[in-house]
């Protein structure tokens, strides 16, 4: 299928989309198969491989307590927090999973064969499940690529699931693949990039379902914050990292005592968006319930912008509930189709092409969406897209001890910053600029290319070997 906006913005659980959400969606796929096959009473033992940087940085990416989940039934979409440690407590205990939610076998996190140094031909996040009767004989294995935000690819499947993509965007009213062809899509229909991405979404639901499914998202990130208010102490992991959002916040309300209570300051604006970046990002390091935007690494920054968008921007302290709705909907269509643009041309996996492809696409989608809800021209919110992907170019992924806590967290704070900044830019100008999205995003896949494999996720360069972590 065709990406689309609920692809891009899914719901699930820290720490990672790479690392987490999508092992626990290959896993629970897999599940699903041996149990549709009809072989799963033959199954006497399991053995799950993985590979590059799933194995050097799954430990603290949460990937084998991920796959333990996804082998019970598990999918990250709909597993509550709740569930989460429920069922990981028992498996501790008992040393036992329940596959596809009936075989019970002796399996856990110390069985899983780790090979850091063994990089697959198609991503270096790569895993293999195979499951062998009582005589040794292979009943069912597969191989699975988690290739960013949580999407999965399947070995041997990857011509199929590229020529379905072309095929289904065929399908599409107004299909693109490019900056470039949003914008003539744009000019010749007279419509704006979020209105755009809207016509093509109504190819498969409905108006309705397309508002309740966005309002919905944007519901979940709301709540991803209030959980992660009331939390306090350190996050999990070892690194002795601060939660600091319930203290910032009591610390901002302090500002606004005697007011309405949902007045909001307007110089406290960008210490605002600070706190909702970091409140969403400390709650994906406790492995609480997020929504990838793109993916859950930078799950903080189109949330603090939206927020920015719907507390500050012009004339939202006029605005009624339905003008909030409104902006919530314009800003994730428009964010999502600059998504888009990154997920077919480029890359949002920091396995692949470092953190200028979480981040910063992340960031990119955010000043789009910033700048359409602010009035902006498709050429202004393309302009702002470039603005803040540009200066996130070459952006590395190198998380002290494979959590997703140093530096991720304050980089998701710094990255809405810049994407608030870029869209202010953009709209201060015509839309004329001189490099396009397109040549920005092609650049960021070539630096991502470049880019050693020490800093892309694999807890072998930079800060995550130049900091004592203990």
């Amino acid at each position: 299928m065709a990406v689309g906006v609920f692809d891009l913005f899914s719901i699930g659980i820290g720490p990672s989309s790479s690392h987490t959400v999508g092992p626990m969606r290959a896993a629970a796929v897999f599940a699903e198969e041996l149990k549709a096959s009809g072989d799963l009473d033959k199954v006497a033992s399991l053995r799950v491989d993985l590979y590059g940087s799933l194995a050097a940085t799954g430990h603290g990416h949460g990937t084998m307590t991920a796959i333990l989940l996804g082998l019970e039934g598990f999918h990250p979409e709909l597993i509550l927090p709740e569930e989460v440690e429920e069922r990981l407590a028992a498996i501790a205990e008992t040393g036992k999973l329940q596959l596809a939610g009936t075989v019970q076998l002796p399996y856990g996190v110390q069985d899983m064969i780790l090979r850091p140094l063994t990089i697959l031909p198609r991503h270096t996040n790569g895993m293999t499940f195979t499951v062998s009767d009582a005589g040794g004989e292979v009943v069912h294995s597969a191989t699975f690529f988690s290739v960013g935000g949580g999407f999965i690819v399947r070995e041997g499947e990857e011509d199929s699931a590229l020529k379905e993509l072309d095929e289904s965007k065929k399908e599409l009213p107004l299909p693109f693949r490019t900056a470039a062809e949003l914008l003539g899509r744009c000019q010749s229909k007279g419509l704006s990039i979020g209105e755009i991405m809207f016509v093509n979404e109504r190819a498969s639901r409905t108006e309705a379902e397309i508002r309740e499914g966005l309002l919905h998202i944007y519901s979940v990130m709301e709540g991803c914050v209030e959980v992660s208010l009331k939390r306090e102490g350190l996050l999990p992991g070892g690194l002795k990292v601060r939660r600091r959002a319930p203290d910032w916040h009591e610390r901002l309300m302090k500002e606004t005592r005697g007011q309405d209570p949902d007045y909001r300051d307007p110089k406290y604006w960008q210490e605002w968006v600070n706190l909702i970046a970091l409140a969403v990002n400390e709650e994906n390091a406790s492995g609480g319930r997020v929504v990838t935007a793109p993916t859950n690494g930078a799950a903080g920054i189109i949330p603090a912008v939206l927020y920015y968008a719907l507390h500050f921007a012009p004339g939202m302290d006029k605005a009624t509930q339905a003008d909030r709705d409104d902006v919530v909907v314009k800003f994730l269509l428009t964010a999502a189709a600059i998504g888009v643009l990154y997920k077919e041309q480029a890359s949002i996996s920091g396995a692949e092409v470092g953190c200028q492809g979480e981040v910063g696409s992340a960031s990119s989608m955010a000043a789009a969406g910033l700048a359409e809800v602010m009035g902006g021209t498709p050429q202004q919110v393309e302009n702002a897209a470039e603005i803040a992907m540009e200066h996130n170019l070459g952006l590395t992924c190198d998380p002290i001890g494979g959590l997703v806590q140093i530096p991720c967290i304050e980089r998701n704070a710094i990255a809405a910053a810049k994407a608030i900044n870029a869209a202010k830019m953009a709209l201060w100008g015509d839309g004329s600029h001189r490099v396009s999205l397109d040549e920005v995003i092609v650049t960021m896949r070539e630096t991502g290319r470049d880019m050693s494999s020490k800093y892309k996720e694999t807890a072998m360069g930079g800060l995550a070997v130049n900091v004592v972590e203990c």
